[in-house]
């Protein structure tokens, strides 16, 4: 059983609230009736940063982030503070067992695997992190366009491999490479591939995929 260990990043001060509901994908007034939820922050083009989760506090906002993502992430929200006040601190975390995540469908986003999928290629649309009405936000319009033309022809999925892979491993359908790894744990995976090609033999490195539709997708 793999354990992924994570920080957590505090926002706070009189204007956090504004700031990251004009940052994060996901409408902060939701936490006024639930305890937490979850969001990303995407660059310009759409692509997501950080994904994971969001809860208040007394003085604002904690976001939960892969460890090796923490500072960068304090460094790019540094980058839109401008005249707001907000503070930012890396704080303790804990940890997240990866098969857990991946048996239900929830993306780990680290350093590698961030900054080369859109929410939608993440499947974040039906977890819940995406709001369409909540107002701009970096990458809205891209996000937007997607929702509202449905064009997601690529999403991610889970598989069982017949021998372990990693991370960033491509997925082939024997002809050629026409996905991605996101994350793994032994011999199960999620990988970003075309939806039409789930279930037509794909492989990593050779090991054999077997699709194992997510709960949100059957």
């Amino acid at each position: 059983m793999s354990e992924l260990p994570y920080k957590t990043i505090s926002v706070s001060g009189p204007d956090a609230f504004e700031f990251l509901q004009n940052l994060l994908t996901n409408d902060l007034r939701l936490l006024e009736t639930e305890a937490e939820i979850f969001a990303a922050f995407c660059n310009p083009k759409g692509r997501v940063i950080w994904f994971g989760t969001v809860y208040a506090t007394e003085s604002g906002y904690t976001m939960s982030v892969a460890i090796d993502l923490a500072e960068n992430i304090v460094q790019r929200l540094t980058m839109f503070q401008f005249r707001s006040r907000v503070e930012f601190a890396i704080e303790e975390g804990g940890t997240v067992n990866a098969e857990s995540l991946i048996a239900n469908g929830y993306p780990a986003i680290g350093r590698a695997q961030s900054e080369l999928f859109t929410p939608h290629m993440l499947n974040l649309d039906l977890l819940g992190a995406v709001s369409v009405d909540k107002g701009c936000y970096p990458g809205q319009e891209v996000v937007a366009r997607t929702h509202y033309r449905g064009a997601t022809k690529r999403r991610m999925l889970r598989f069982e491999s017949s021998a372990p892979v990693s991370p960033g491993d491509k997925v082939s359908d024997g002809e050629r490479d026409i996905g991605e790894v996101l994350n793994a744990s032994g011999d199960d995976l999620l990988a970003v591939v075309p939806i039409d090609k789930a279930n037509q033999g794909l492989i990593v490195n050779g090991a054999a995929l077997v699709n194992c539709p997510l709960p949100y997708l059957q």
